[in-house]
């Protein structure tokens, strides 16, 4: 397939600048086997049955966005995306001309040196423990396309507990504590697992082949009750993003189980891929054209349906991206 097959128009003004409060009004589109149907976020509680099973991502993010100026003068910004060793860290380096040797200065005294690196993605040694000092230098990393600043709490799941993230899984952000309680009194059982967000889910797809894109690797966690709770599931699977699915998907044993442990994860999903692991229903956000992220839901719920409930998104003005509106697909035929 070609990346221009996973393309659509959007007018900037339908790009969420911030959250809508409380998180559960958002708007939700619901996507089955007909024309989509237009609800609120906090009536997806009506999808769900006793027995069900909901599979949240708990990663969380930390100011991980450093904005200072080269040694030279011009402005520079990293995202520091893995630790490495006590002041080494793998970085996204945003500024002119990146070559190893290059010095950065930011606030209360932090300095910065490029190991190695290329393609925007660095070695960078630290002059001092950066996690230290995060919460008095660092930004929360809001995508490009979000221009107004977001506090630590609005760029965060409520449930959000392990840092390891530098993007938030934000298809958890329309949840609320009190609706997951009330999921939880109507007998879901509501199951954390962990895949930290790193570089290689936003970095853009350059070739026109989408089979010659590289993923970048991303560590996940699962644990022996959450495998067991899954695994052992009478009702339906229903996944909260596509991090948590992909973390589901890489675990997977060839018996279509869930397998415990930590790992690493490069998987890149696009139509025709033979799922091991399909969820019944899953909750995602509206992505990015020609991302990996489109691509993934595109072979889940099918390329041309999905474009055309975008279209009609676009046509409803509903909110896209990040601080956006939901999405809920309903995979299983008998789910109403």
């Amino acid at each position: 397939m070609k990346l221009t097959d996973f393309d659509y128009e959007l007018p900037k003004e339908l790009i969420a600048q911030e959250p809508i409060e409380p998180r559960d009004a958002s708007r939700l589109m619901v996507l089955k086997d007909k024309e989509p149907e237009h609800k609120k976020f906090k009536d997806i509680i009506g999808f769900f049955n006793k027995g069900d099973v909901l599979v949240l991502n708990n990663t969380k993010v930390d100011p991980v966005k450093l904005v200072g100026r080269k040694k030279t003068g011009s402005p520079v910004e990293l995202i520091l995306s893995k630790r490495i060793s006590d002041t080494v860290y793998e970085c996204q380096v945003k500024t002119n001309k990146v070559r190893e040797g290059m010095e950065f200065v930011f606030a209360r005294g932090v300095e910065a040196k490029v190991i190695s690196g290329k393609n925007g993605i660095f070695s960078v040694e630290f002059n001092k423990d950066i996690e230290e000092n995060l919460d008095d230098v660092g930004e929360m990393p809001l995508p490009p396309y979000i221009t107004k600043k977001a506090t630590k709490e609005q760029y965060q799941t409520v449930y959000a507990k392990h840092s390891g993230s530098i993007a938030a899984p934000t298809a958890g952000f329309h949840f609320t504590s009190k609706l997951l309680s009330e999921l939880e009194e109507k007998g879901v059982k509501i199951v954390h697992i962990i895949l930290h967000v790193g570089i290689g889910t936003f970095l853009p797809v350059k070739s026109d082949d989408i089979t010659q894109h590289t993923m970048h690797k991303e560590d996940y966690e699962i644990s022996e009750s959450a495998a067991h709770t899954i695994n052992e599931r009478k009702g339906n699977l229903v996944v909260v993003g596509t991090t948590g699915f992909r973390a589901l998907e890489s675990s997977a044993g060839n018996d279509s189980k869930v397998i415990p442990g930590k790992g690493s994860t490069d998987l890149f999903v696009y139509p025709g891929y033979d799922f091991k692991i399909k969820p019944d229903m899953m909750i995602t956000n509206f992505h990015l054209p020609k991302s990996t992220l489109i691509m993934l839901i595109s072979a889940l719920y099918g390329r041309e349906k999905l474009l055309h409930a975008y279209e009609v998104a676009v046509h409803e003005k509903y909110r896209f991206y990040s601080f956006g509106d939901a999405m809920l697909l309903v995979t299983h035929p008998n789910i109403h």
